[in-house]
C-alpha cells in the first residue's frame, strides 16, 4: 500500500508524464530479461524513459539529466532486419518540460523555453570531435521504425570518432549476427551502457571514460543459456570480452557501488 501510495505521489509531481516514467518495469517492463530492470540509482538528476516514436515503446532507456547522457539503455533484439540509418536526431521533450508531448520529437517541433537545461541538444555534439555514439543501436534495431527511434540524443553519449565508426561498430555487428545464428529458439536481451567520465563536451555533456554491452538469450525456465559482456574504454581500441558476472564486478567498481545487476542466473556460455 505505502509502495503504491508512493509512486501516485511521483507521478502526481512529475506532471502525470506517460513516457518519463517513476518506474520502466511497469510501464516498459518487456525490455528486460524476466522483467527485470539493471540497477537504477535514486539520485533525482536520473530518469527512466520508455522510449516512444508515435505512440510505440521500443526501447528502455535510463537518463541522467545532469550529465546529460545515458547511463544505459535495455531492448530486445529479433534478428538481422536490415534497417537503414537516418541522420535526424530526436530529443525527448519531456525532460524539461512534463507536460509535454510523450513521443520524442526533433528539436525544431519543440517550442520550451529553457530547453536543454535536462538533456543533450544538437548543438552540443557540433565540432565537439565526436559522435553521437548510440547505445541501443540500428544494426540490432527490430524494425525500420525502431531503428528510426534509436536516433535520440537521450540514447546517445559522447563516443570517440575512430572507436564508434571501428571497433564498437563492428562489435554490434558481430553480436547481431551471433545472436541471429545461435539463439533463434530463446528471447534475446541486450542492455548497452556508459560509465562516466572525467570531461564534458560544451561544459555540458559528459564524455564516457567506457562504453559497455551485455546480451543474454533467455529459455523458457527464464535462464540465459548463452550470455556474454564486452566493455571498452572510449578511445580507438578493441573492447575486452568478459563474462556477464565479470563485468557486473567491473562496473560496479567502475560505478563505485556495492553491486550492478542485470541478467538475473547468467551462465558462462
Amino acid at each position: 500500500m505505502m509502495l503504491l501510495l508512493r509512486v501516485l505521489m511521483l507521478s502526481l509531481l512529475s506532471g502525470g508524464s506517460a513516457r518519463v516514467v517513476q518506474n520502466f518495469e511497469i510501464e516498459c517492463g518487456q525490455f528486460f530479461a524476466n522483467g527485470k530492470s539493471p540497477t537504477t540509482f535514486a539520485e533525482p538528476q536520473y530518469r527512466q524513459i520508455c522510449q516512444t516514436l508515435s505512440n510505440v515503446h521500443y526501447y528502455a532507456t535510463f537518463y541522467d539529466t545532469g550529465k546529460k547522457i545515458p547511463l544505459y539503455s535495455a531492448y530486445k533484439f529479433e534478428g538481422l532486419m536490415d534497417c537503414t540509418r537516418q541522420d535526424k536526431w530526436y530529443i525527448e521533450p519531456q525532460l524539461d518540460d512534463n507536460n509535454a508531448s510523450p513521443d520524442m520529437k526533433f528539436e525544431k517541433d519543440v517550442k520550451k523555453q529553457g530547453l536543454g537545461v535536462h538533456q543533450a541538444l544538437n548543438d552540443d555534439y557540433k565540432n565537439s570531435g565526436f559522435d553521437r555514439g548510440h547505445l541501443a543501436p540500428v544494426y540490432q534495431a527490430e524494425s525500420q521504425s525502431c531503428a528510426d527511434a534509436t536516433f535520440t540524443l537521450t540514447n546517445a553519449a559522447p563516443q570517440n570518432l575512430s572507436f564508434n565508426r571501428g571497433q564498437w561498430r563492428k562489435l554490434e555487428e558481430n553480436i547481431a549476427i551471433f545472436l541471429n545464428s545461435e539463439c533463434k529458439l530463446y528471447t534475446v536481451y541486450i542492455v548497452t551502457g556508459v560509465v562516466p567520465g572525467a570531461s564534458q563536451i560544451k561544459n555540458r555533456v559528459n564524455v564516457p571514460s567506457h562504453f559497455w554491452t551485455a546480451y543474454c538469450c533467455l529459455d523458457n525456465n527464464k535462464k540465459c543459456q548463452f550470455s556474454k559482456g564486452f566493455i571498452g574504454e572510449n578511445k580507438n581500441i578493441t573492447p575486452k570480452e568478459k563474462t556477464v558476472n565479470d563485468l557486473k564486478t567491473e562496473l560496479a567498481k567502475l560505478y563505485n557501488v556495492a553491486s550492478f545487476e542485470f541478467f538475473i542466473h547468467s551462465t558462462q556460455r
